[in-house]
């Protein structure tokens, strides 16, 4: 690395972005970035690379990995429409904290990981497991001495959490409880369209999990789909951020949205990030809680919120319930599933 004036610029300048991979290729995009691009995208994902961007393809094995003293980042789990991405902005606006929102190398890491025992995984196991630590060197970097970088995953990517998380590494994981999660989904459409999408893959996953799951997923209505989905992602959660390991901090968001100053500088300082209640009260008072999070040109607010959750409450009450009835039975049935917070602590 000494004599490559690109490597030595690589692991240290974090505009130089590794943003997807092409896996049949074995090659990396590698995109170039400043830090208000990174503070400034909802998404690190295909919709950052506009004209503007400049971008390289190289090949994976041109990248250089850091070791393992290299800084990792912290991360933000979810499970999906749960403020992950508002939680990400306050605490990029609150302290020194550079976030990487949903980076496309952890999907491919976590598409990889599905397979790494099939005939058609492309990676070896040991070759998956120097790239998850290279890749972690890579989303590690910051701007500047003491800036930490911390990753919002998309919610998928909790099925690797443990993977990516070391002895060094701190995670959130925010969650709600089943009704509110249902409510929130059915209250957007677009929201509804993606949980529905992602329904087959994460029946696949969590019939893995619960011994002879007993269900196909056409045999469950739309609005039990979403709180199969709840399950899916609570479940695996608990299998890779387990509450107890202090290194992970379970948020429910309802509760943060009912005392966000409390619960953001529980937050901060679970990072090791010190804002103070000044900076604190600073970032919550500012814009950031009256725009959707994803698209900040539109306006959004806990009120908001809670009112189009009522909405949707009074109007699929009935499916509501069937479906809440439905995971509270494969709750009873699996004495794994009993600890899920499905009503809240």
């Amino acid at each position: 690395m000494a004599d490559d004036p690109f490597q030595r610029r690589f692991a240290h300048d974090a505009s130089l972005l590794p943003h997807m991979a092409d896996l049949a290729n074995d090659r990396v995009l590698i995109a170039l970035i400043g830090e208000a691009d990174y503070r400034g995208a909802s998404f690190l994902d295909q919709r950052l690379l506009t004209d503007r961007i400049g971008r390289e393809w190289m090949a994976w094995d041109a990248l250089p990995g850091f070791g393992a003293a290299a800084p990792r980042p912290d991360y933000i789990f979810h499970i999906g429409h749960v403020g992950s991405t508002l939680v990400s902005r306050l605490l990029a606006e609150a302290g020194d904290v550079l976030p990487l929102r949903e980076p496309m190398l952890l999907r491919t890491l976590a598409q990889v990981a599905e397979r790494i025992d099939r005939p058609e995984s492309v990676w070896s196991p040991d070759l998956y497991r120097t790239r998850l630590a290279q890749v972690g060197g890579w989303l590690g970097r910051g701007f500047g001495p003491g800036q930490r970088a911390m990753v919002k995953a998309s919610s998928v990517i909790t099925a690797i959490a443990d993977d990516l998380t070391g002895p060094g590494s701190r995670a959130l994981f925010l969650y709600v409880p089943l009704a509110r999660y249902i409510e929130t989904i059915l209250a957007g459409e677009a929201s509804m369209a993606e949980t529905l999408a992602q329904a087959p893959a994460r029946i696949a996953r969590l019939s893995t999990m619960v011994p002879d799951f007993p269900f196909q997923l056409w045999q469950l209505p739309p609005v039990t789909r979403v709180a199969m989905s709840w399950l899916c992602e609570m479940a695996t959660a608990a299998r890779t951020l387990p509450a107890a390991d202090p290194r992970y901090l379970w948020i429910d968001f309802e509760a943060m949205l009912a005392d966000p100053a409390t619960s953001l500088s529980v937050q901060a300082a679970h990072f090791g990030v010190a804002p103070g209640a000044a900076a604190i009260e600073t970032a919550l008072a500012g814009p950031i809680m009256r725009q959707y999070s994803k698209a900040p040109e539109h306006g959004y607010s806990p009120d908001l919120r809670r009112e189009l959750q009522a909405q949707a409450a009074a109007d699929h009450a009935l499916a509501i319930a069937a479906a809440i009835g439905w995971v509270e039975a494969l709750a009873a049935r699996d004495k794994s599933l009993g600890d899920l917070p499905i009503h809240g602590r």
